[in-house]
């Protein structure tokens, strides 16, 4: 359980909660190792493969498996205890960090064979991703929840400012095997934090969900959350603009202010600083913008500093511009990832922020071709003036389709849901379960209670539900039928498990359009195929009484 928080909130504030400051300090640690392994795979490529293709590669290696297995990772974090995630992923890149440092050291390293690291280096980063990100209300509460994300977007920009300097000094005085060693090092104190750390794990009261089904339901959550919608949307879109900056500094380095790698060094240094100071700057600039509001700011000074590294020929003004561009990236990216912690409640929060991921991570993905595309067929200035334009577009999109202010919701369990009894013996695979939900409505409540279930059908189908529908009674039209499905007993008892208090408001707004003497009426049901005629009623009394069990069948 999240500690007690602060009476006095500040940007620093969650690292007054001893969990999240040891994690946050062992994770900046790794941040540095992981960037200090980075630039010794990419140094170490340039060796023993001189092709820029192959040395592309090598950045592609790491973050191709953060877009192929984020939602995987999603559904693993959000069916097992995320701690033991974590320390599976941290171990695993450990051994894949220290088997590569004795792989160079001997000098048995090959082109592949180091990509083969680097990608599986990759893959732990992406297992590791949304349970980290997705504990972190498990760390502070839910009102120090804005100031940690914003913490963990500025530890991995110093590491990103730093982190580059440090790994090109290692290689050059001991060599890449010495850079992977740092890195496998980098990974032993945040292990170690991890062990110590004994968070409250909630009681499982049924199995897991299988990999394939609980990577659907995050699918379905979030298509049938419309705040959660907007917020990929315009992940991606900022996203795509965003990257240009990034992916074209070198270029603005040796092209646009005629420089080579110390002016490089500088500029990525000035970039990190701006990430760094919006960091500190996001609580105070949260107690005065709503997070729309500094969504479209953020998005407004990315893109106005974008224009200026493009069309500037001086190193000063270019250095002065892209701190800007640096606190606009952390504030719109750690907003993005707030609304979506505090948009959905935790049972799902994992997969909905690694569906987050892949939105903004494939936004970044594709903008850094576009934009270098742009830049070798037209110039630099206008691949770095239409990723502005995109930016502007972000933050336009927000008069039509604005961030949910998130922050007065109550998105813990209801918990007013207990298991009915049964005549007909059930075990948990029994289904499809056909569950009819009776409702007496008055003709002049009509329009408001189609209004309701229009809700009511949204909720359901995200919570779960199958093949949902409305009747009315053509003999007594004041009698309404709420029909869904769920494939097993076991699937129906976790949609009835996952509806949140905000959830009641509407359902009481529904009972309070029912007309009936008592509560609507459920019928709860289980389908039961019938195969040709069968004349012996004993054993056809036995079977309708035995449970069914078949997990094949599906609504």
């Amino acid at each position: 359980m999240a500690e007690t928080a602060p009476e006095r909130r500040s940007a620093l504030g969650p690292l007054a909660h001893p969990v999240f400051r040891a994690i946050w300090i062992a994770s900046l640690a790794s941040n540095f190792g992981g960037l200090i392994q980075s630039v010794g795979a990419s140094w170490m490529m340039t060796s023993i493969a001189p092709s820029e293709a192959m040395v592309a590669l090598v950045q592609a290696s790491v973050t191709l498996p953060i877009m192929l297995l984020a939602l995987v990772a999603g559904a693993v974090a959000d069916s097992m205890d995320r701690r033991r995630v974590m320390l599976a992923a941290q171990g695993f890149m450990l051994a894949v960090s220290v088997a590569l440092a004795l792989v160079t050291w001997a000098g048995w390293i090959s082109p592949w064979l180091l990509l083969l690291f680097t990608f599986l280096i990759g893959c732990g980063t992406a297992m590791n991703g949304p349970a980290w990100q997705a504990s972190v209300g498990d760390m502070v509460p839910r009102t120090d929840l804005p100031a940690a994300v914003a913490l963990n977007s500025m530890g991995f920009n110093i590491a990103r400012a730093l982190g580059p300097a440090l790994g090109g000094a290692v290689v050059a005085a001991a060599g890449a095997a010495a850079a992977f060693a740092v890195n496998a090092v980098s990974y032993l104190g945040l292990i170690l934090v991890l062990l110590r750390w004994r968070p409250e794990v909630p009681a499982q009261t049924l199995p897991r969900e299988s990999l394939g089904a609980a990577m659907l339901t995050g699918l379905r959550y979030v298509a049938l959350s419309p705040a959660l919608r907007v917020v990929l949307l315009r992940a991606v879109v900022f996203g795509v603009g965003a990257s240009a900056v990034s992916a074209l500094m070198p270029l603005v380095a040796r092209e646009q202010v005629g420089g080579g790698p110390l002016t490089f060094g500088l500029l990525l240094g000035a970039f990190g600083a701006g990430a760094v100071g919006g960091a500190l700057a996001s609580t105070a600039l949260r107690a005065r913008l709503s997070t729309e509001g500094l969504v479209r700011v953020a998005a407004l000074v990315f893109a106005l500093a974008a224009a200026v590294v493009g069309l500037s020929r001086s190193l000063p003004l270019t250095l002065g511009a892209l701190p800007f561009a640096g606190a606009g990236w952390v504030l719109a990216l750690s907003s993005f990832n707030v609304t979506v912690q505090m948009s959905t409640p935790r049972w799902v929060v994992a997969r909905s922020l690694a569906l987050y991921q892949m939105a903004a991570f494939g936004g970044m993905a594709g903008g850094s071709w576009l934009w270098g595309t742009v830049a070798e067929n037209v110039a630099v200035p206008a691949a770095l003036m239409g990723a502005g334009a995109v930016l502007a577009a972000c933050a336009a999109i927000g008069l039509v389709l604005p961030l949910a202010d998130a922050e007065g919701r109550d998105l813990g369990p209801l918990r007013q849901w207990t298991a009915p009894p049964t005549a007909v013996p059930v075990d948990g695979r029994t289904g499809p379960v056909v569950v009819a939900v009776e409702w007496r409505i008055a003709e002049a409540d009509e329009a408001a209670f189609l209004d309701a279930m229009a809700e009511r059908r949204r909720t359901r189908r995200r919570d779960g539900a199958h093949n949902w529908m409305l009747l009315r009674d053509l003999a007594d039209p004041g009698l309404w039928v709420e029909r869904y499905e769920a494939a097993t007993w076991h699937d129906y008892v976790r949609l009835n498990n996952r509806p949140t208090k905000e959830d009641a408001a509407a359902f009481q707004r529904l009972r309070g359009l029912h007309r009936g003497d008592g509560p609507p009426a459920v019928r709860r049901m289980v389908e039961r195929e019938v195969q040709g005629t069968e004349r012996d009623g004993a054993r056809v009394a036995r079977e309708l009484a035995a449970p069914l069990s078949d997990p094949t069948r599906m609504p």
